[in-house]
């Protein structure tokens, strides 16, 4: 009996030939790929290299994160989000409730766990960052979206975004350019300018 494209498995040779209806997850998570890479609609997407500032403003954002979380929230960096079989985005930060997960045996956090997402914006990574993401987190009802990026006079900009339950989308942000103060998802306040104390 003949296999269809459906049920092979990515590899090294043929990763970047999706079948007609995509990869799925368990069909490329094996892949071992020289480069960091998302599964994006059924299609493996290579994640451009970011820079020194983007990783310590990520990094700093986490440990404040940790130090404020209350339970039963967990906070992870660069953990992939189980948004659907052929969806997997890798957040550069993630808030989740772990609460009834197998965390020695989980892959992906399910985006349901969600409780804040951010991203730090890179040159490769803008148009998602600020449209693609925002949609695609929004419409699976995570509470919270966070969009940091460094703004043209070189100052760090933090853009709060907040879920309307009723349209399914993020209200218009809340933009922040010195002390961030939240809520959401627990009470947390940093210095956004002194994450860039290098």
């Amino acid at each position: 009996m003949a296999t269809t494209r459906r049920f092979e498995r990515a590899t090294e040779e043929n990763w970047m030939y999706p079948p007609a209806e995509g990869w799925t997850f368990d069909q490329v998570k094996d892949l071992d790929l020289p480069f960091d890479w998302v599964l994006v609609d059924g299609v493996v997407v290579v994640r451009g290299r970011t820079k020194y500032w983007h990783n310590i403003v990520r990094d700093e954002v986490a440990d404040h994160l940790k130090q404020a979380r209350t339970k039963p929230y967990r906070v992870v960096t660069e953990q992939c989000v189980m948004y659907d079989e052929y969806t997997r985005p890798k957040p550069d930060v993630i808030v989740f409730d772990p609460t009834g997960l197998e965390l020695f045996d989980l892959e992906c956090v399910p985006v349901q766990k969600l409780a804040l997402v951010v991203e730090v914006v890179s040159p490769g990574s803008r148009t998602d960052d600020r449209f693609t993401k925002p949609a695609l987190f929004s419409d699976a009802l995570v509470p919270t979206y966070w969009r940091i990026e460094r703004e043209r006079d070189g100052r760090l900009g933090l853009y709060e975004y907040r879920l309307d339950t009723e349209t399914r989308s993020y209200a218009p942000p809340q933009a922040h350019r010195d002390r961030f103060i939240t809520e959401l998802p627990f009470p947390v306040e940093f210095d956004l300018q002194a994450l860039l104390d290098l």
